[in-house]
């Protein structure tokens, strides 16, 4: 599975009502550390496969939802299940520790 991209429209059907975890990147296309990061995240959505879906959140096109969740730095990584957010994670971090944090929390 690869990365999808959610906003205000479907943030409710693709994270909250999801049937899996969610990992959701809260990122802005500024953001250097973002784009660090984007890659690891492509990569382990690909080896996790339907075990989690990793949602991507753009915070200058979204700030509501950004606001909602407490946001103030980027990249900020939120887990959620069963519509609950379960863990984040601030900051970037190597893919090693990224996926060691997502799989430690499905």
């Amino acid at each position: 599975m690869t990365t999808v991209k959610v906003d205000k429209s479907n943030f409710q059907a693709d994270v909250l009502n999801a049937n899996v975890p969610v990992v959701v990147d809260f990122w802005a296309e500024w953001c250097g550390p973002c784009k660090m990061i984007a890659p690891a995240l492509e990569d382990i959505a690909t080896e996790l496969g339907a075990k989690v879906k990793i949602a991507k959140l753009n915070i200058d096109e979204n700030p509501e939802l950004a606001a909602q969740f407490g946001v103030r730095s980027i990249p900020t990584l939120m887990i959620f299940k069963g519509g609950e957010m379960a863990d984040m994670k601030v900051g970037a971090a190597p893919k090693t520790a990224l996926s060691h944090w997502i799989n430690g929390n499905l």
